[in-house]
């Protein structure tokens, strides 16, 4: 079914988020009896309502004057250590495998594993969508010590894979300031988009950037409805275990679990 993907045995709508509906019975069914487990299905974006589920992103541009003082100060100093620029595909390709293992070896989740082949196919298939692929540069040396990969639609953006080698994200030198101020600077004002999005609530509840952008950079919660369909065989496994969702501590059954109390308003 057109606008939607296959990515680790769940479907999902590869187009822009405000474009997203809600689905029929029949499409979901559809997609369904071709491949995958579940079909995640997320509409009426940006809506008044606080739900359990919801997009961060920044539909504003207010250079560094709405900032924090210490905002403000450790982007400078980041644009004093580092150059961000747009760069070509063949660079992600040769140097951003060793920078991103490099960064997933400081993970704690043990899914967020990354080998080359996996990342190969993965620039593989940005390559047949409309992605900017970002590099950060430290001054001193030249050298590539972090990358950003950006898919871009008509109106809007999602910042999609990033990584920097460890040792810049624990040197004071902060990095992560000045690349989502210049990601922010050059979609927002320069291309005039009507929003930037750094993706949806995570589900394996990893990772801190989102709080991070709300508090540095002023992105928001945009909600929306979440609904989530299985396969038959996967729906009963999940009336089994969700009353034990709190205790279960794999991975990937906790983070589907968790997607589901997001459907439920539970959580």
């Amino acid at each position: 079914m057109n606008g939607y993907s296959l990515y680790r045995k769940a479907w999902r709508f590869e187009g822009a988020p405000h474009e997203e509906t809600q689905l029929k019975d029949g499409d979901w069914k559809a997609l369904l009896k071709e491949d995958g487990l579940l079909v995640r299905n997320t509409y009426d974006f940006d809506c008044q309502e606080e739900t359990c589920f919801w997009y961060i992103i920044k539909d504003t541009y207010e250079g560094m004057e709405k900032l924090l003082s210490r905002t403000r100060n450790k982007i400078r100093h980041a644009q004093n250590s580092f150059e961000y620029r747009l760069v070509d595909l063949s660079v992600i390709k040769q140097k951003g495998y060793a920078i991103l293992a490099d960064a997933y070896s400081a993970y704690s989740v043990s899914d967020r594993t990354i080998n080359a082949s996996k990342f190969e196919h993965y620039l593989n298939e940005c390559s047949q969508y409309s992605f900017d692929y970002w590099g950060i540069f430290d001054q001193s040396s030249l050298e590539l010590i972090g990358f950003c990969l950006v898919k871009c639609w008509s109106n809007c953006c999602e910042y999609d894979l990033s990584g920097i080698l460890t040792q810049y994200k624990h040197n004071a030198s902060y990095p992560y300031y000045g690349l989502y101020y210049t990601l922010n600077q050059h979609y927002l004002q320069e291309k005039g988009y009507q929003y930037v999005s750094d993706g949806s609530r995570s589900i394996t509840e990893h990772s801190q950037i989102h709080d991070f952008l709300i508090q540095n950079f002023n992105f928001r919660k945009a909600y929306c409805q979440l609904e989530v369909h299985y396969c038959w065989w996967m729906k009963v496994a999940i009336t089994k275990l969700y009353p034990f969702r709190k205790i279960i501590t794999l991975p990937r059954i906790k983070a589907i679990l968790n997607m589901e109390a997001m459907q439920r308003g539970e959580k």
